[in-house]
């Protein structure tokens, strides 16, 4: 077997980009099968795949009905493959074994009580949520859009056996967002086949999801990221059609146009080439909002995208992933982005999770005429994009998108954050450039790393420290590391500029002296920064570029200069190069080498500014930046390195608000940087 996909026989003529029609996809859907199918002996093997050790589950102490769970998961996660390929071939043999005969004893014995692989009932595990809901949300979703894979093939008793613990699980104790979708396709799914179902539950799930939609097409789920498009608009569109428009009409209305209005900028997320950015938890799913593409052709109305871009987009970001070695671990996609990267994944997910990505599978539901599969594959918005840089604001859920025509590159700019977690705490996240972890050390990529040098160790542990000079179990090692943004606020777009803030410190107990007032202003290629630092005692701050993997063990090549207006240090890989100018407000720019904290390569090199301020008490300052890169390896050319024109910091500024600027660019374009009553604009 190859190590990795290659598309065979490409069709150019239809798709020019990628080369993938629907007999690619299914090619693409057999060859992810016969690797995972490698792990099962015969029509009885349960499928399980090797244990990873980390924080995955399940561990080895774990209780029998985890190891059930991961069963279960494993089965219903690869059925996102092998429902589709049995719609489209009853017949279809992969490994020796006829996928849909494997697939509907398997599912039998999972919903059979009694079985040794049967799930446990809710009444017999303590009183919580469980991974079984999820997975039979994810089970009833495929069969509500394609029933004919397994269900019509078992017998009324088989089902009636199966009914009866698919209802307990439906039934049960759900979380507060996202879960309760896997109770309603559940329910629905149930009811839709005859069984009786709490209709008042069923509803009353149905008004909590809605409640959560927040605005522009977007859910509000644990903060916002990407389950807003796979679970709230992909899961629930697929409801409306099987069930929603027949039972709940005025419900499914609803999702229907919060659907529609995410069909205006879903394909803004995507790069030139299909790739799609590292972002949100849950990266071992990866192109699961690619099933956004398919779905857009199962609403009532299927003009809002340009099929040919969306399937171009659609196969694009598979091909970024399917085609690498690297991404498979164990001949299965590994728990990471391109490889198997313990720092990115979640507790909650096991070796068989990252089967969730190739939701969009569900586009071999569509008919052979469907536009997506007839229309040719273009480049959508990028063909006439040229070297400029468009911008997307959401005001809703916070979010900026850029494209980038100069570099091809798409960027996720998040300004509505909750905790530390560089899941979302970045400055930026870019398709090409995925984030690093952090570094407790400083230099982290793409953040403001903080470090107290305050000698009275204040942390905002006491409320009353500054009343009272105590500070109460301060641990002073503690401060010996950099920590990072606990939260990201949003405070809207004004004359072209962005503005968020970073609170370095989460309130109440800090006051107001660990804040970062962030002003962000797109350009070709890169970004802006004119950032305000009102930070009240002795500290040290860095602001990191994109992380440069070290592929193939090649360190990143590092060149500095500076000259009467600018400090400038560059970085480049084959292929990729970032450039980070400093024109006021840092004391140094420098480099360092990280280890085990980058997505594509063990080692990495990060280019960082750098300030330390001594002062009991340090004055607002203004730190302006600007971040650059490019897809090329050609030299960086002046005219690139000298974005800007014409600085002028302004104390007070003619809206009457303290400490902001003027800057003109080199082609002209001007800027006020205003920071006035920011406090007051804050969104979260």
């Amino acid at each position: 077997m190859e190590l990795a996909f290659k598309v065979k026989d490409p069709d150019f003529k239809l798709s020019p980009f990628t080369g993938m029609t629907k007999k690619h996809y299914i090619e693409l859907a057999k060859y992810l099968l016969e690797r995972s199918l490698k792990h099962v002996d015969s029509i009885e093997t349960p499928l399980t795949f090797p244990t990873v050790p980390g924080k995955t589950y399940p561990h080895p102490d774990a209780p029998d009905w985890r190891y059930r769970s991961v069963e279960f998961e494993s089965l219903e996660r690869t059925f996102t493959l092998a429902g589709p390929l049995i719609h489209i071939d009853p017949e279809i043999t992969i490994n020796n074994l006829r996928l849909r005969d494997y697939y509907s004893l398997q599912f039998y014995n999972t919903f059979t009580l009694g079985h040794q692989n049967s799930l446990p009932l809710p009444e017999d595990l303590p009183d919580s949520n469980y991974q079984f809901t999820c997975e039979l949300g994810g089970l009833c979703k495929t069969l509500l859009l394609i029933p004919d894979t397994i269900w019509t093939q078992y017998t009324q008793q088989q089902k009636d056996d199966m009914a009866k613990t698919m209802s307990k699980w439906a039934h049960h104790r759900t979380t507060q967002n996202n879960w309760r979708i896997f109770n309603i396709v559940a329910l629905s799914f149930l009811k839709k086949y005859g069984y009786q179902i709490d209709d008042d539950l069923l509803k009353s799930h149905l008004l909590w999801i809605l409640s959560y939609h927040s605005g522009d097409g977007w859910y509000l789920e644990q903060t916002y990221n990407y389950y807003s498009i796979s679970l709230f608009i992909v899961y629930t569109s697929i409801w409306n059609r099987a069930f929603g428009d027949e039972y709940y009409p005025e419900i499914a209305q609803v999702i229907e146009r919060s659907a529609q209005k995410l069909m205006g900028f879903i394909t803004k997320f995507f790069a030139r080439d299909g790739y799609l950015n590292m972002w949100s938890r849950s990266i071992c799913y990866r192109t699961w909002i690619s099933g956004a593409f398919p779905v857009a052709f199962m609403l009532k109305d299927k003009s809002l995208l340009d099929p040919g871009w969306a399937r171009r987009l659609c196969s694009g970001s598979l091909l970024q992933f399917v085609t690498k070695p690297e991404f498979y671990y164990n001949n299965i996609p590994s728990l990471g982005f391109y490889g198997q990267k313990e720092y990115m994944v979640q507790n909650y997910s096991c070796s068989g999770s990252p089967f969730l990505m190739f939701l969009p599978f569900i586009n071999l539901a569509l008919p052979d005429d469907s536009p997506f599969w007839t229309a040719k594959e273009n480049d959508g918005i990028w063909e006439n994009l040229g070297n400029n840089s468009i911008k997307t604001v959401l005001e809703s859920p916070g979010l900026v998108l850029v494209n980038h025509g100069k570099t091809g590159t798409s960027e996720i700019i998040q300004g509505k954050v909750y905790y530390d977690d560089p899941n979302y705490s970045k400055l930026v996240y870019n398709t090409h450039f995925p984030w690093e972890d952090q570094n407790p050390l400083g230099g982290t990529a793409m953040e403001y790393s903080y470090r107290s040098l305050d000698p009275r160790d204040v942390r905002g542990d006491d409320v009353n420290f500054y009343l009272t000079g105590l500070a109460v179990e301060n641990d002073p090692d503690r401060n010996h590391k950099y920590t990072f943004a606990q939260s990201m606020l949003f405070n809207g777009v004004q004359d072209g500029v962005l503005y968020r803030q970073a609170i370095m410190r989460r309130p109440p107990n800090n006051g107001l002296g660990y804040i970062i007032d962030l002003a962000d202003i797109t350009i070709p290629g890169g970004i802006i920064r004119v950032d305000r630092s009102r930070l009240a005692f002795e500290y040290e701050i860095t602001l990191g570029h994109f992380g440069m993997p070290h592929i193939g063990g090649q360190k990143a090549e590092i060149y500095q200069f500076e000259d009467e207006t600018k400090k400038v240090i560059t970085a480049s890989i084959s292929g990729r190069q970032i450039a980070l100018i400093s024109y006021c407000g840092w004391d140094k720019l420098d480099s360092l080498v990280h280890s085990n904290r980058n997505a594509e390569a063990d080692q990495s090199t990060v280019i960082y500014a750098y300030k330390k301020r001594m002062q009991k008490n340090p004055p607002m300052e203004l730190m302006i930046t600007v971040m650059l890169h490019k897809m090329d390896d050609n030299e960086w050319t002046e005219e690139e390195l000298s974005p800007i024109k014409e600085i002028r910091i302004i104390d007070i500024t003619p809206n009457y608000s303290a400490l902001g600027a003027f800057i003109v660019l080199s082609d002209g374009e001007k800027y006020g940087i205003d920071f006035k009553d920011i406090d007051g604009k804050r969104m979260c």
